[in-house]
């Protein structure tokens, strides 16, 4: 009898031991998957305002590498999020406190999150992080997520503005696609040639080029708008006048014709600024055949002013770090996942329309034979073209009130250009009042 009841009270002892590693486990795997699950904040389709396939292609594999590098660790997101609703739906998060770890910041939100504190300053963690190379980054992308100076997103993917030529309507008139060191007077040069009535209806019904901006232009002609802090602008330099004189002539050699897209559409522009993005969409087929199917075309550098040079804008997606996350170490490990790691990156030209913004990537022989394929035409894509105007490419100034002074002054300017207002001391006017603007 005593010895059963030893072994009983050996049985429960054991029972007892068990139990209390199986509660162990059971609340340690709680705390583990609750303290490491990773949000991430994604919208739904292209950035770039293009028709896309499977928009989630790029952070899916993404996040199954990361995953697997990084055992009991889950990296979410919530699908189905318009890209036209994403900016309200995280603004409704980072107010309730609930932001994901990283999200995708989209331009216009950049200034305002980087300036309020809600990014995560990311200058340290790269300093600090021996697998971080700015570097490998073509400058002015790196650059589209530094605010004052500090770093507060990196990028992802990048689309520089280029001219689109629309070869066929140039060969029927015997112009030669200009070169890429064509200038502003090449350019209204050739459109003041292709301009006319070709019917004899005495209605204009071909024409130089559809929406080049005033924007474009000053990139072009070298002209710095605002100073670096965006207290002052410069909008009485001389060479914003260069700019306005000349979108005046540009405007006039359409007799007061208002060229729509549906004229650029059925072959009757010669040029049109078109960001890579829409090459990507629209070069190969079947995108093609459904928009313009009717004649070749292909890009190239934009035209150069008197003051500058052949010069592109650049776009960049970002992608940033919440400054509250609880996952700081594995927030920054999954942003280097998305934006330095080379796998990540090059999927970007097989799933995506943009570019990637590693330099290794877009100027490898892979991405040269990507390019090429399904060009319309003769079309040939240089990689030096692109990779020139990624590395040379002018981004939009970083400060808080550019997106609302940049409305102001872009209405003030098209009034101008179409002659609404006299020329004469208007860009002193608007500069005026946009300093008291920025200064308020």
């Amino acid at each position: 009898m005593r010895w059963l009841r030893d072994n009983r009270w050996k049985g429960m002892g054991a029972l007892f031991i068990l139990l209390l590693l199986a509660g162990s486990c059971i609340v340690y795997r709680l705390h583990y998957h609750a303290t490491h699950v990773l949000r991430v904040g994604i919208f739904a389709g292209s950035n770039w305002n293009v028709p896309a396939g499977d928009s989630y292609a790029v952070i899916d594999a993404a996040i199954k590498s990361f995953e697997e590098e990084h055992p009991g660790v889950s990296v979410r997101y919530v699908s189905g999020i318009k890209k036209e609703d994403y900016t309200e739906w995280l603004a409704e998060q980072i107010l309730q406190g609930e932001e994901p770890d990283v999200f995708f910041v989209l331009p216009d939100d950049f200034n305002l999150y980087a300036s309020m504190g809600v990014l995560q300053n990311l200058s340290l963690l790269e300093t600090e992080d021996p697998s971080f190379d700015s570097r490998a980054y073509y400058p002015p992308a790196i650059a589209y997520g530094q605010y004052q100076k500090e770093s507060y997103a990196l990028p992802f993917e990048s689309v520089p503005t280029l001219m689109f030529v629309n070869k066929t309507l140039l060969r029927q008139e015997g112009i030669a696609v200009p070169d890429n060191n064509w200038t502003w007077q090449d350019f209204i040069n050739i459109c003041r040639k292709v301009t006319k009535d070709k019917d004899g209806d005495g209605i204009l019904d071909q024409f130089g080029c559809y929406d080049y901006t005033w924007q474009q232009a000053a990139v072009t002609n070298g002209l710095q708008i605002f100073r670096s802090d965006g207290n002052v602008s410069y909008f009485a330099n001389a060479k914003m006048e260069e700019v306005v004189r000349f979108l005046m002539d540009l405007r006039a050699v359409n007799h007061g014709y208002n060229v729509t897209a549906r004229d650029f559409d059925m072959g009757k522009v010669a040029f049109r600024p078109f960001t890579f993005a829409e090459y990507r969409t629209y070069n190969p087929y079947p995108w093609r055949i459904k928009k313009y199917a009717t004649f070749e075309w292909d890009c190239i550098k934009m035209p150069a002013g008197p003051s500058g040079k052949n010069l592109s804008q650049l776009d960049t997606l970002l992608i940033g770090m919440s400054a509250r996350t609880g996952n700081k170490e594995l927030a920054w490990a999954f942003l280097k996942k998305l934006c330095v790691d080379p796998k990540i990156q090059k999927l970007i030209l097989s799933k995506s329309q943009g570019l990637p913004v590693l330099k290794s990537v877009v100027e490898s022989s892979d991405t040269r034979q990507i390019l090429l394929k399904d060009a319309p035409g003769d079309a040939k894509m240089d990689i030096s073209i692109i990779s020139d105007a990624m590395n040379e490419a002018v981004i939009a100034p970083k400060f808080r009130k550019y997106t609302s002074t940049m409305l102001m002054a872009d209405n003030e300017l098209r009034k101008i250009i179409e002659n609404t207002v006299p020329f004469n001391n208007s860009l002193n006017k608007l500069q005026k009042e946009i300093n008291a603007y920025l200064q308020y």
